[in-house]
């Protein structure tokens, strides 16, 4: 039988680090916001949203055209794409209401990233009071109990207090 468990550290990072999460986090919502415009507009013509694969192919292109969305983990981006399809996918369902846009000014501010590649070195992983996280390195956490089993995700949650 799997089970799941969900574990919340502490993280301290550098200046470096705490830059490319406010980057990461501005990017995702950047993304999200992106594609539910246009998953609305085309609901609005059409009476059908969009695909999770065909926004993921635009994302692609939209990586060409926005330079500044390369700096980022491009799982968080995926991340939130696949966010935006499950709210979908929960509403055409009527099981939520529509989903809204992400504000700037919301306390807890958050993204997600994905381990998708089972057979090479694990993207984040612990060592010590340290965690390997992509694209952001090391960063030093508060490791406050073991963490037993295989690391599926890592959600970096931005508080108010820092």
């Amino acid at each position: 039988m799997l089970v799941n468990k969900a574990y919340k550290f502490r993280l301290y990072p550098n200046e470096e680090q705490t830059v490319l999460i406010a980057k990461t986090i501005g990017c995702s919502r950047f993304v999200f916001n992106r594609f539910l415009s246009q998953w609305n507009e085309t609901y609005q013509k059409t009476g059908k949203g969009l695909t999770y694969s065909a926004c993921s192919a635009e994302l692609t292109q939209l990586k060409k055209e926005l330079t500044w969305l390369k700096e980022v983990d491009s799982h968080s981006l995926q991340s939130s794409l696949k966010n935006l399809a499950d709210s979908f996918d929960r509403f055409f369902k009527k099981q939520n209401s529509a989903p809204r846009f992400k504000s700037k000014k919301n306390k807890v501010q958050s993204y997600t990233t994905n381990i998708e590649k089972k057979n090479q070195l694990p993207e984040v992983s612990i060592a010590g009071n340290r965690m390997k996280l992509p694209k952001l390195g090391w960063v030093r956490f508060a490791n406050s109990r073991e963490v037993q089993g295989r690391i599926l995700n890592a959600t970096v949650r931005r508080t108010p207090s820092g």
